[in-house]
């Protein structure tokens, strides 16, 4: 036998010999409902709606209490699902991507990962993901994919993706209320101490439990499937929702409801020794998306690669310690469509931790896919009509720079703690936690998009390295927030006047933070306005004068957007405007649509245009 057929002879025996050892490994299938928190959920939250199927599943397999997804928003969050990385640090954090970037060094998709070790990797069908790769390692991703495809034999794992709870089902006509009964009496509902407790608010929950209830049956559908299947005995499932959701201060943005998602594993008897304690339990461990990809990998045997930020939750190996010791998990909020945002949360035990640096941004700032709900444009409608408890408003008022809760006792984030003497203690170190977080990850959010997509976007993880210092300093001026005024003053006039753009582009975030205090830095900030050679940061400094009613602002911030061709720079400057008109809705801009480009992709022209008409006045609210 010469060597050539002793090497093809080898090959196939190798081959061979993986199949047979692929074919031990058990199914796996993940099934997903689009914008599910786990606060609408009578499996979570006593006034939530019953879900029959998903609890069969919880009674005979293991309920995460703590679950969350990386970012209040899909794309975001399914970013870091597939690879196991935290966003902030691979330039996937902004919904949608406005630039798909490259995977870190040496990271793959985990699909593509359980494809090359013999599974036969089928996604029905949502993919959202902020990278560019070619080559994501499904067998099929289609509405037609399906495990049954797979040759006989072959381990599967199966990805069933509902999109029945989907923000888009509660864009109805406010007509609804009176022609379209819902299942779930509307007088049931207890709405969160932060709604309105209106007929409006009230349907729109109830609608909103009724698809809750429909995916339940699609759940119940699938697993009934696996079972006529024969293949169930052999299948581990998870069911989670892919981010918080849906009713308003959920989905987009970084508080519990917006994060915290339901998830429940089922593991077949013989795989029951991939947890260590008995079940069914519910188990208090902190999980988070990233966490998901080396959980899987760890299941099905592969090697885990280095470079994930996940860790695994299930696994032989894992010990009833190495659960206990789960107990912080990390979230943000980034640009969400047209609407620019910059927020982290970090939640330790009971405590959360919410860091907004730009604190003069509101959470109800104009997104039209936001306003499109009835019940989003109702509750505005009330706010400017005075009509909102304290608790209610504070969704339209600017937010601390620093939130403090204990979800303990204030689950719905109602008491902010971040002043009270008594928690200083546990203030202090969730903050000097959340630095160390920060810094560990080389947050790239410290630039502005644009800046990214020009300097880092083509190798986002390497260029966090390589400025990991800049980024460091970056983060010490945004901290000047949490410091007094007196105390911040020096180092915002010596930042103001600093070589580096960005520097004096925080320098003048922070003078927003402060607003009339600053006011005597007023006429090197009108200097920066008018002669600064970065167009950004002349935006922050007009956004700073507009803050004080100087309204010379709109002048410059209508003159600016003229004054790029740069998308990304147009929508940070349109979401300075924006802020504006929503602490003074009388404001009316003048801008021209002609400025949308066709050189720019269908998203950056509809982002673009949803500014300028609510701007102009023409947008889903006034």
């Amino acid at each position: 036998m010469n060597r050539i057929s002793q090497l093809f002879l080898l090959c196939i025996f190798l081959y061979s010999c993986q199949e047979k050892e692929a074919a031990k490994r058990p199914n796996i299938v993940w099934i997903v409902s689009e914008d599910n928190s786990a606060h609408f959920m009578d499996l979570y939250a006593p006034n939530g709606v019953a879900t029959p199927n998903i609890e069969k599943l919880a009674n005979d397999g293991i309920l995460f209490e703590n679950a969350y997804s990386m970012a209040p928003v899909c794309s975001a969050a399914r970013s870091a699902i597939i690879s196991g990385c935290n966003n902030i640090r691979t330039g996937t954090q902004y919904h949608r991507a406005s630039q798909a970037v490259p995977l870190p060094h040496g990271v793959n998709f985990y699909s593509k990962l359980l494809h090359d070790a013999g599974y036969y990797t089928a996604n029905n069908n949502k993919e959202d993901y902020n990278y560019a790769t070619s080559d994501k390692g499904w067998d099929a991703s289609s509405n037609d994919a399906s495990y049954r495809d797979r040759k006989e034999g072959q381990p599967f794992f199966q990805v069933w993706n509902f999109h029945t709870t989907h923000e888009g089902c509660l864009h109805f006509d406010p007509k609804d209320i009176d022609s379209k009964p819902t299942v779930v009496n509307p007088d049931t509902i207890k709405v969160f101490p932060y709604h309105p407790n209106t007929k409006m608010f009230r349907y729109t929950y109830a609608r909103y439990y009724d698809q809750i209830q429909k995916m339940d049956k699609q759940v119940g559908e699938k697993i009934a499937q696996l079972k006529e299947d024969g293949v169930l005995d052999n299948t581990i499932i998870f069911y989670y929702g892919d981010n918080g959701g849906i009713l308003p201060r959920s989905k987009g943005y970084a508080y519990d409801n917006g994060t915290k998602i339901p998830m429940v594993v089922y593991l077949p008897p013989k795989y029951k020794d991939l947890f260590p304690g008995k079940i069914p339990t519910r188990c208090d461990a902190f999980v988070n998306f990233m966490d998901l990809a080396p959980t899987l990998l760890t299941i099905v045997g592969c090697k885990i690669p280095k470079g994930l930020d996940g860790k695994s939750f299930l696994g032989k190996d894992l010990t009833k310690a190495d659960l206990e010791h789960r107990n912080e998990v990390f979230s943000f909020a980034d640009r969400f469509d047209e609407k620019n945002d910059m927020v982290r949360t970090l939640r330790v035990g009971n405590y959360e931790y919410v860091r907004s640096y730009q604190p003069f941004y509101i959470d109800a700032q104009y997104n039209k896919y936001r306003y499109k709900q009835a019940s989003y444009r109702e509750w505005y409608n009330l706010y400017r009509e005075g009509k909102l408890t304290p608790s209610q408003e504070a969704f339209f008022n600017t937010r601390p720079a620093e939130l403090l809760f204990d979800l303990s006792k204030d689950p719905n984030e109602i008491n902010n703690l971040s002043s009270d003497p008594k928690y200083m203690d546990i203030l202090k170190a969730m903050r000097t936690r959340m630095i160390k977080k920060e810094l560990s990850l080389n947050d790239l959010s410290f630039y502005p998009e644009s800046h990214l997509r020009n300097a880092a976007f083509a190798d986002p993880t390497t260029f966090g390295k390589k400025h990991k210092t800049e980024i460091k300093e970056l983060l010490e001026i945004a901290n000047l927030e949490l410091l007094s005024y007196d105390e911040a003053r020096e180092a915002i006039i010596t930042n103001l006047n600093s070589t580096n753009p960005w520097k004096r582009y925080w320098a003048l975030i922070v003078c927003s933070s402060f607003r009339e205090q600053a006011k005597e830095l007023l006429p090197a900030i009108h200097k920066i306005a008018s002669k600064d050679n970065e167009i950004l940061v002349r935006t922050r400094a007009a956004e700073y004068m507009g803050l004080i009613g100087d309204k010379i602002a709109i002048t410059i911030l209508t003159k600016e957007v003229n004054q790029t061709k740069e998308v990304m720079e147009i929508v940070e400057i349109l979401n300075s405007a924006s802020m504006l008109k929503m602490h003074h809705p009388e404001i009316v801009f003048k801008l021209n649509p002609d400025i949308i480009s066709d050189n720019w992709s269908k998203k950056e022209r509809v982002w673009v245009k949803n500014l300028i008409n609510y701007l102009n006045g023409e947008g889903l609210i006034k």
